[in-house]
């Protein structure tokens, strides 16, 4: 039986506006095996990028538990938490604005050995960012290079040594691909990948692209509106989308086969606000299958087919 990493019961973030409660993230539950990834998709402001953070506690959760090797991480001190670090870190969506533009490429990936003292002298130092640099597909000539005299891809591999500087068994990977050239985007997925193999790592790869999750992903699971609406292994999500959502996200993939008819489902209604929801399904007012019962009570991840869960009464009933 596969060693469950991660897991989440429950988790909220909820912000305070000057209209009320803002539910960026509400009542989210999944759990996420050792050397595997989970694809977190949906559109823009649906929560994905918030429960990412939420999980490191770079933001703190409303509510839940965050459970990692079966220690949940909200009780932990300061402390505790700081030795936590080395093995939960993340990659951010903009290689540019999270690199510190006064400090050159070997700076950068060093800054992480230094604080957590994981070297015992600057001979050490540099040859552990050599090495880093090395894993990452970096030239040593780079070394004294700073952001602004990079391309994309090479900033993004600086991001991806960085944090794989302390050893971590865990990465969130927010959007890490989006703000690069298409071309680059496969390197740096391929570079992804081959570290997930050598190095057992476990990712939450978090994206708007479904394109990308398809192949990348283990499993995928779909949010809207700071709720989980599907989950399900990605080969099954993508031959049997089962949340109207889902489908509606899976039918407005760009494709090239001029052959493949594809049947698009346009969304139309208004979307509900994130802030002091009413009870019940929040994409039931652009739903054409929501009746009275969807707007009752909020709907749970509900099992419908093995280790595939919705949360629509339509699927359930």
């Amino acid at each position: 039986m596969s060693e469950i990493m991660l897991e989440v019961r429950g988790l909220k973030k909820h912000f305070d506006t000057p209209k009320g409660k803002l539910h960026a993230v509400d009542g989210v539950s999944f759990s996420i095996e050792k050397g595997k990834t989970l694809g977190i998709v949906g559109e823009s402001g649906c929560g994905k990028s918030t429960t990412g953070r939420v999980i490191l506690r770079l933001l703190e959760a409303t509510e839940g538990e965050i459970l990692f090797e079966g220690k949940n991480i909200r009780e932990l001190d300061k402390k505790q938490m700081r030795l936590l670090r080395e093995e939960m870190q993340i990659i951010f969506q903009d290689p540019f604005a999270s690199l510190n533009p006064r400090m050159t490429a070997s700076e950068i990936i060093a800054e992480p050995l230094i604080i957590h003292k994981l070297v015992k002298s600057k001979k050490e130092l540099t040859r552990r960012v050599e090495e880093l640099m090395d894993l990452v597909g970096l030239s040593p000539r780079l070394v004294n290079t700073y952001p602004h005299e990079l391309d994309g891809g090479r900033r993004q591999r600086i991001g991806i040594a960085r944090a794989l500087a302390l050893n971590p068994k865990f990465i969130i990977c927010d959007e890490p691909v989006s703000a690069l050239d298409v071309s680059i985007q496969a390197q740096v997925l391929n570079l992804m990948q081959d570290l997930q193999d050598r190095l057992g790592l476990t990712y939450i790869f978090i994206t708007h692209d479904l394109s990308v999750v398809k192949h990348f992903c283990d499993d995928i699971a779909v949010m809207y509106l700071g709720q989980m609406v599907e989950k399900a292994s990605a080969g099954v999500l993508f031959s049997n989308p089962s949340h109207p959502y889902t489908r509606a996200l899976l039918s407005a993939i760009p494709t090239t086969d001029l052959d493949k008819i594809m049947e698009r489902e346009v969304l139309e209604g208004e979307i509900s606000s994130p802030v002091d929801p009413a009870p019940g399904c929040r994409f039931a007012g652009r739903c054409k299958l929501a009746n009275s019962s969807c707007s009752v009570k909020d709907i749970p991840l509900q099992e419908i087919a093995h280790h595939h869960y919705a949360a629509c009464n339509q699927l359930t009933q």
